[in-house]
């Protein structure tokens, strides 16, 4: 990512996230790539924002006091960054998921928690949970993804090897009917040419390359298929024990199984899937969750904070 694209997304963070209006000082000051002298930095912002609003990103300008004609400030509303995209396909779904793994990916990084941190130093609040995640992580090359995805498109056949439960890899050659997310994991399904039934495979299980076979248009794919009513459950469900500081993480409560109130803050019981996107959740929300259990969840957790202080001081 350029440092411009690395500004611009941090920008849009910062602004998503502040409980209030912030003034151009404090953008300068918490923001890394603004350099240069006042004017410079004017220039920079101003360029900035008519690209962010190119995008169709809306940014809303405001004074920190109603009562006072004092410094104007911004801030963009999580209500108004929703897209809306119409009617759209299962692979435009999957495709626009692939394309978004660059926001999620700087939204959790280092230049992002950074520009937070400083905001948080300066007594300004912000909203982590009011930031949109758009896509899930993807646990392959983004080649084998688009294979499925292009062969689904082309009605075209793909082979490959697969590990079975019992960790031995097998060739299979599938008609793709869809792809989809789940715990974290994408899979892929379609109708098994040896079997004659349809399969559901867990892409970071597929042992080779993804290839697709023979010529276009060898299938069609049923009217209405849906991925997940023929999923085949993958693995049991694993819990996680969280303290939660009152009035935060709402993305992470409203799926906690159980709340207790422990006085300024909160315990929930919440299920998780896959391990390391479960970690960058909860590093999202910084200081406001505590996880008690499991053990090595904590300590990744643990891990990765002092690693972030150790950058950032």
């Amino acid at each position: 990512m350029s440092r411009k694209s690395e500004r611009l997304v941090n920008l849009t963070i910062a602004l998503l996230a502040t409980k209030r209006y912030l003034t151009k000082s404090e953008i300068f000051r918490s923001i890394e790539g603004y350099e240069g002298n006042e004017e410079s930095k004017e220039r920079m912002f101003e360029r900035d924002k008519d690209d962010l609003r190119t995008l169709g990103i809306e940014i809303e300008v405001g004074g920190l006091d109603p009562l006072f004609n004092d410094e104007a400030g911004y801030r963009i509303k999580p209500e108004n960054y929703a897209l809306d995209l119409g009617e759209i396909s299962g692979t435009d779904i999957a495709l626009l998921s692939l394309a978004a793994q660059a926001w999620n990916g700087a939204a959790l990084d280092s230049g992002a928690h950074t520009a937070l941190l400083k905001l948080k130093s300066m007594g300004i609040e912000s909203d982590l949970a009011a930031i949109p995640t758009l896509a899930p992580r993807i646990t392959l090359m983004n080649e084998e993804l688009e294979t499925v995805l292009q062969a689904i498109a082309n009605q075209t056949h793909v082979v490959f090897e697969y590990f079975s439960v019992d960790l031995i890899a097998k060739r299979r050659e599938i008609a793709p009917y869809a792809v989809g997310v789940r715990n974290g994991h994408w899979y892929f399904t379609g109708l098994d040419q040896e079997k004659k039934e349809l399969r559901t495979f867990r892409m970071d299980r597929v042992a080779s390359q993804i290839e697709t076979a023979g010529k276009p248009n060898r299938f069609a794919v049923p009217d209405g298929f849906d991925l997940f009513e023929n999923m085949d459950s993958e693995e049991p469900e694993k819990l996680a024990v969280l303290d939660i500081r009152k009035g935060k993480a709402a993305t992470l409560r409203k799926v906690a199984h159980s709340i207790k109130d422990l006085g300024e803050w909160d315990r929930i019981e919440i299920a998780y899937g896959d391990t390391e996107t479960f970690i960058d959740t909860v590093l999202w929300h910084l200081d406001d969750v505590v996880v008690k259990e499991p053990a090595d969840i904590r300590g990744k957790v643990i891990d990765n904070l002092k690693e972030l202080v150790r950058i950032h001081g």
